[in-house]
């Protein structure tokens, strides 16, 4: 027969899938009793989100934890923790983080999002992280998208990271630090994990790789709204954003809903970069508005940011001594149009 003493000290144990927090710091098992005669235990337990998949993952591992150890029965019912209790964790992890990171510097995290797929995020994330080392910044870059992973084949990057005592060590290219799901997996693996998983991975990200000194880490996040970018949102309360989106105004009306998460979840909004703006043609100089005009400029008066960057369609120059599909050079047009952005970023970041 299990005491209530006995279920406090096994259901603390288990974290709260959002936070990644253990229970008992999140003071997250609110209620213990027990019915002896039908050896049933009843619980209430705190947690950061309600509904999904990390609270149903959660309610396995209770009753599996406390049949294992004697209950014949479980009940659960379960709350959100309030805002305030939210706040403290959410600074604990990042704290945690940032410590890990640069302990002695203040790292700059940047989080590339948009609201769905196709739109060039990755690209982006690729060529702003190459941009800002060109103009002298120590600069990681953590592809965050766990189930679209592809920033190791846009930069041309086919060695995996290192081992330097109990971490990994980045791989450097270009000179920006990557680490990638990709390092990870069998070539071109589909990843078939649930949140509370995917959410480890990404905090291993952070605490188990080496990034040594940084002034910017840049996320490119899944598209959308889902576990991934809720766990970035929720482990980075500080991180800033870069909205990503096309002239097309279905694009920025979907971007819309990345940017109304990081509002939400009060994350400072750095500006909205617009890809595929137009087509300039080489022969007569004339731009065509392929997929039409102003969806950058109306998501960011929506916003209430700035449009940073208008980006043509264009194809990066490579050689095949110097492969990288995706990153355009100094003196390419986007190149320019990049580094330009870059140092936008570098003054609103660094002005403070």
């Amino acid at each position: 027969m299990l005491t209530k003493e006995q279920v406090i000290e096994l259901i603390e144990k288990l974290n709260d899938p959002v936070v990644n927090l253990p229970l008992k710091e999140t003071g997250g098992v609110k209620e213990v009793s027990i019915k002896e005669e039908k050896n049933h235990v009843s619980l209430k337990i705190g947690i950061a989100k309600l509904g999904g998949q990390e609270q149903l993952d959660l309610q396995m591992k209770i009753v599996e934890v406390l049949k294992e150890n004697g209950a014949n029965t479980v009940g659960l019912r379960f709350e959100q923790l309030d805002d305030e209790a939210l706040e403290q964790f959410r600074g604990q992890s990042s704290s945690e983080i940032e410590r890990l990171i640069s302990p002695d510097d203040k790292v700059n995290f940047i989080a590339i999002a948009s609201g769905k797929g196709g739109v060039g995020k990755s690209t982006v994330s690729v060529n702003l992280a190459v941009a800002l080392a060109r103009l002298g910044k120590r600069v990681g870059l953590v592809d965050a998208d766990i189930y679209g992973f592809s920033v190791p084949d846009m930069m041309g990057i086919s060695e995996k990271p290192e081992i330097e005592g109990n971490r990994i060590k980045p791989v450097e290219r270009f000179g920006v630090k990557v680490i990638s799901m990709a390092f990870f997996v069998e070539e071109n693996t589909p990843v078939i994990w649930r949140g509370p998983m995917l959410g480890k991975m990404i905090n291993n990200f952070f605490q188990e790789v080496n990034w040594g000194e940084l002034d910017y880490i840049l996320l490119d996040l899944p598209p959308g709204t889902g576990d991934v970018a809720l766990d970035v949102h929720t482990m980075l309360p500080k991180s800033k954003e870069i909205i990503v989106t096309t002239p097309h105004p279905t694009a920025a009306f979907v971007a819309a809903r990345a940017g109304a998460m990081a509002l939400h979840t009060d994350h400072e909004i750095l500006g909205v970069v617009e890809n595929m703006s137009y087509f300039e043609s080489k022969v007569t100089g004339e731009k065509e508005y392929v997929f039409g005009k102003g969806g950058g400029e109306k998501l960011a008066s929506e916003l209430n940011t700035e449009l940073i960057g208008q980006l043509p369609l264009a194809q990066p120059d490579w050689t095949e001594e110097a492969f990288a599909p995706s990153v355009y050079a100094e003196d390419h047009q986007l190149g320019q149009i990049y580094l330009n952005m870059a140092e936008r970023i570098i003054n609103k970041t660094e002005e403070k």
